[in-house]
């Protein structure tokens, strides 16, 4: 089930003159790339080419950007706590706050959530739809007080706003006795299958890198890589890929989410007062 994304195999004095000179001349560095090759201009040169060429689309800066980097806040909706903060800039960071008695406003209320929606640019909300592919990535702080739990957890989705679709992908936060896990997960396929995951416990009181890759579909393919720090000499502690991953738009779009998300069934233990520190998003289309 699992199809781990490969790399482009290209000669090492050719692949490393490429990414010396990248930067100014890229289309002449895969051109010579190509030469090399019998077959000329390989897949893999062009998959390199397409990934090169990614766009940037978001990157908010919460000092200017604000909440606006959003198309929306979820959080208390029922005003049950009017005096209480729960999504804001704290620095060069979004902020999430949960309480042990909050309820959400939805279901059986035995569920809370504070989570944002969507990317917003330029004010124009950003739509993955079926057959794109979209990397997204961030940094995240994870306090001790925030805990894997027996039911769920989700600190981030991918749902279809028009029919509440989902969610397709999540990653979440789990507990099997004393130990929790950090797990990427194909939600909406038979078993929530795992794509990634690690201990939780290494993880937190410090800043870590989360990457997503996704292609949009009904069988999309996704991708999850996350760092134990920042910056790209950063260890990888969790590295997966699957295929055939249902991630449809259903005729709108998929949007994610951030945040934290979980079930009150767990523990009381684990249902406490905490929150999530999010940074230095960024989303690109290839």
């Amino acid at each position: 089930m699992t199809d781990r994304f490969s790399s482009p195999r290209y000669g090492r004095r050719c692949l490393l003159g490429s990414l010396a000179v990248a930067a100014m001349v890229a289309p002449i560095a895969l051109t010579g790339c190509a030469s090399a090759s019998a077959g000329g201009l390989t897949a893999g040169s062009q998959a390199l080419g397409a990934k090169a060429a990614a766009q940037v689309l978001w990157s908010p800066d919460p000092s200017t950007d604000g909440l606006k980097a959003f198309e929306g806040i979820e959080a208390d909706r029922a005003g049950k706590h009017p005096g209480r903060k729960y999504v804001y800039v704290e620095g060069d960071h979004y902020r999430f706050d949960i309480y042990k008695d909050d309820l959400d406003s939805t279901g059986d209320n035995d569920r809370q959530r504070t989570e944002s929606k969507g990317m917003v640019s330029n004010g124009t909300a950003l739509k993955m739809k079926n057959g794109e592919t979209w990397t997204i990535s961030y940094e995240m702080y994870m306090p001790s007080t925030l805990h894997g739990t027996s039911k769920f957890t989700h600190i981030f989705q991918l749902k279809t706003p028009a029919t509440n679709g989902g969610p397709w992908i999540t990653l979440d936060l789990g507990r099997s006795g004393s130990t929790e896990t950090f797990h990427a997960r194909a939600y909406s396929m038979s078993g929530s299958p795992d794509i990634a995951s690690t201990n939780l416990a290494p993880l937190r009181d410090k800043w870590i890198t989360v990457e997503w890759t996704f292609t949009i579909g009904s069988k999309g393919k996704a991708r999850f890589v996350a760092r134990n720090g920042t910056g790209s000499s950063a260890p990888v502690v969790a590295d997966g890929s699957m295929s055939n991953v249902n991630i449809p738009d259903q005729g709108d779009y998929v949007r994610p989410k951030w945040g934290i998300y979980r079930s009150i069934k767990s523990a009381s233990s684990d249902i406490i007062d905490t929150h999530l520190l999010f940074r230095n998003y960024k989303a690109s289309r290839a």
